[in-house]
């Protein structure tokens, strides 16, 4: 697997880098040799389909083939010195025409302003945001079977294309282990003499897999849209509403330990990083956690580290004890030497009284957290806090207040009698409204609260929700 992604790193159009042209190529050529035409082809599809989930399953499939046919003949005995270089710049200007037939980024125009290898090293360093709600749907036995017969290689494509671009925040070798075992599963079911069973026995086989898969992509997926220091902060939260009752070094440890996995696996090479690493993971929650919350201590008697990772993964947040109200930190405390877990002490705090979704929390947190460290870099940091933390206080209680109002009932109802409930309470808000605006009205807000009043909501897509929430109540 190692080799398969030093391939897969340096395939084509995008992955001429700067150890030199002649050296890529060689790799290219080995790689090519070693692994053959086809499953150069299939991986690369996973690649692209990673790369470009916004690319049509055509558009994929024609960069796939153009690379692939490029590699073959700049790797053929007798071809010329520059063939590769030479046709890797042609499919390069290619992507840049106004009507290429290649998949898209939103940053592609900016990247073809640039000549030569400097415009194929910033095609190579442009990334999707993540997909944070997969769409994909496996089909049926029948389905996957019927499409399989028909079209073996077809099926296969189809299926990397469409689970690469939902999945493609999972470390890419896990997704390529997937891809074939699940491709092996199809192959044996669907010729067997009994596909039913032979699936069900199949897929329990599987299931480990799959599940490290989807839940490395989710976590992953986080981990992209906050970067390393927001997604910390995002754990300590969360981790801190589960379990209101724990104390700030198990909870921040914890907070450190998943966070420098994902900067260590999101965009490992190594087969087995997250494979090997979550589970130690799971040991160190249940080690923390367990007496803390009944939850946490049914979540720790699953069967497998990944059933127990999953469990405290998804587990809500507890009800936040009664606790004296929290100060924002002094310029004394966060700006004083040795004082460097401060802040961590606050967002701690804050979380465990707070019963918000984290990604309005951090949302809160991050201008205010900025501001003090702002304060601390000035000449009088103590002047500085004297005269931001009142605005700093508003805006933060301003948000926490729209959080509660827009997520009040969510967790605590199915999603019936939550719509039942706000129906009733904005039907009492809001006298002047019409039945149908209150049915519209009833509806946005619903929508809104299964996507961002969760413990795990998608932090991009709920970044801007939030933002248009509030601008909606300053013009209302």
């Amino acid at each position: 697997m190692r080799r398969v992604l030093v391939l897969l790193f340096a395939v084509a159009l995008v992955q001429a880098l700067e150890r030199g042209r002649d050296y890529e190529k060689d790799k290219v050529c080995k790689e090519l040799t070693s692994l053959g035409k086809d499953d150069f082809t299939s991986l690369a599809m996973v690649q692209y389909s990673r790369k470009f989930p916004s690319g049509t399953f055509e558009q994929i499939s024609l960069l796939v083939k153009e690379v692939v046919s490029l590699t073959e003949a700049c790797c053929a005995e007798g071809a010329a010195p520059d063939c590769y270089d030479e046709r890797t710049s042609a499919l390069s200007a290619k992507s840049c025409e106004s009507d290429s037939p290649f998949p898209v980024h939103s940053g592609t125009a900016e990247c073809c302003t640039k000549e030569g290898l400097e415009r194929k090293l910033c095609m190579a360093a442009l990334k999707h945001p993540p997909q944070e709600f997969p769409t994909y749907v496996e089909p049926s036995n029948d389905e996957i079977c019927e499409a399989f017969r028909k079209d073996p290689k077809e099926f296969a494509d189809h299926f990397m294309y469409d689970y690469s671009t939902n999945y493609g925040q999972a470390p890419l070798t896990l997704l390529v282990s997937y891809a074939k075992s699940y491709l092996s599963m199809v192959g044996s079911c669907c010729t067997s003499s009994s596909p039913t069973v032979c699936f069900l026995k199949e897929r329990l086989q599987l299931k480990h897999l799959s599940v490290l898969t989807i839940m490395s992509n989710r976590i992953c997926s986080q981990y992209a849209a906050y970067g390393k220091e927001k997604s910390r902060i995002s754990h300590l939260i969360k981790l801190a509403q589960k379990a209101p009752t724990a104390d700030l070094e198990d909870v921040l440890s914890l907070a450190e330990d998943v966070t420098t996995i994902l900067s260590k696996c999101c965009e490992s090479t190594s087969e087995d990083c997250m494979a090997k690493e979550l589970p130690e993971h799971t040991v160190k929650i249940c080690d923390n956690l367990s007496t803390k919350n009944t939850k946490f201590e049914d979540c720790c008697q699953e069967k497998t580290p990944m059933d127990i990772f999953m469990c405290a993964y998804f587990t809500p947040a507890a009800q936040p004890p009664e606790l004296p109200e929290v100060e924002l930190p002094t310029s004394q405390d966060v700006c004083g030497k040795g004082n460097t877990k401060a802040v961590d002490k606050y967002t701690f705090e804050l979380a465990r009284r707070t019963h918000v979704p984290e990604v309005f929390l951090s949302k809160a947190l991050e201008p205010t957290l900025k501001s003090l460290q702002e304060c601390c870099d000035s000449q009088d940091s103590t002047a500085c806090f004297s005269a931001k933390i009142p605005q700093l206080k508003k805006e933060l209680s301003s948000l926490i207040d729209k959080g509660q109002e827009l997520c009040a009932g969510y967790s605590e109802n199915t999603l019936t009698e939550y719509k039942k409930k706000l129906a009733e309470r904005l039907k009492a808000q809001l006298h002047d409204a019409t039945a149908t605006e209150l049915k519209e009205l009833v509806e946005e807000r619903s929508d809104f609260a299964s996507k961002c009043c969760s413990i795990n909501s998608p932090p991009l897509y709920c970044d801007s929700a939030i933002d248009a929430e509030m601008k909606n109540t300053l013009e209302s």
